[in-house]
């Protein structure tokens, strides 16, 4: 359960806020205290879109960019000024990581960099949050249900890119958040259905 005394009249920004999950993110919020930015492409993949049937452009600070553009990172932090950041923007098709790898580890590995680049730079964030796949573990073609010290992995380009996408958290958060008490958790979302995913 969000509690409201936590998020009231947080800054935060959500990466990827026009997809499936980003959507259902900022509806959720948007019922707390909260002032939301979002940071993404167009979706091009589902019509009919959530993020439009949720009427999200009228809750939120909507901004259109390409988290492969470092400079374009650099500018939504600085103008949001998030006090949380969760980057949920991504290429999220195994299929499409097959057709075009060189697209899903830009956007994925890439993109992650750089908006973790840009956060380590912003004077404003406290707190990070990095949704990754269940995808990033090394499948040994096992029955069992994967746990969160199993090992990383991925032989497709988009498992990689999220096992990639583990370790660049890590190594930012050991590197550079720890020190200056600044929190970074991932979350590994498995496939996640539900209303408005067409």
């Amino acid at each position: 359960m969000l509690k409201s005394n936590f998020w009231d009249n947080k800054n935060v920004l959500i990466t990827g806020h026009t997809g499936f999950k980003g959507s259902w993110m900022c509806q959720v919020l948007s019922r707390l205290n909260v002032n939301i930015s979002g940071f993404s492409l167009e979706n091009q993949i589902s019509r009919p879109n959530l993020f439009d049937l949720l009427q999200l452009r009228k809750k939120i600070n909507d901004n259109r960019g390409d988290l492969t553009n470092k400079s374009t990172c650099f500018e939504v932090i600085n103008e949001t000024k998030p006090d949380i950041l969760i980057h949920m923007a991504a290429q999220a098709q195994v299929k499409q990581s097959y057709i075009n790898p060189v697209e899903t580890f830009n956007t994925n590995v890439l993109g992650t960099i750089n908006i973790l680049e840009a956060a380590r730079k912003s004077n404003s964030i406290k707190a990070i949050l990095v949704i990754t796949s269940d995808k990033c573990y090394k499948n040994n073609e096992t029955k069992h249900a994967y746990k969160e010290d199993d090992k990383l992995g991925g032989n497709d380009p988009y498992s990689s890119s999220k096992a990639c996408a583990e370790h660049i958290s890590r190594s930012f958060y050991k590197s550079f958040f720890m020190e200056n008490n600044i929190g970074l958790a991932t979350a590994r979302s498995g496939n996640v259905i539900g209303g408005g995913d067409w």
